[in-house]
């Protein structure tokens, strides 16, 4: 009876933790997939800045600028660059 008892626990313990990974998968791809869009982004504004330096673009970082490369990624990026051409930011 003790291993039976054994066995069960086992199972029961392993049914929780494959649950809570099936709960926390979906927010940590969100995340994952956030992180990588802001790190895209940044990496747009900063070689914008330097490469835009020598034709007199630049992008300052505010958090607003930030927040919009970071959440849209590549595509807030070329909104913010297409922004700053048309003398709007």
């Amino acid at each position: 009876m003790n291993t039976l008892y054994s066995l069960l626990t086992f199972a029961g313990v392993l049914l929780a933790i494959w649950i809570i990974f099936k709960i926390l998968s979906l927010p940590l791809k969100l995340l994952w997939k956030l992180f990588v869009n802001a790190l895209i982004g940044a990496v747009i504004l900063i070689v914008t800045n330097i490469l835009g330096s020598f034709i007199g673009i630049s992008i300052s970082i505010t958090p607003i600028t930030a927040l919009i490369a970071g959440v849209f990624g590549v595509p807030g990026a070329v909104v913010l660059i297409v922004l700053k051409l048309l003398l709007i930011i």
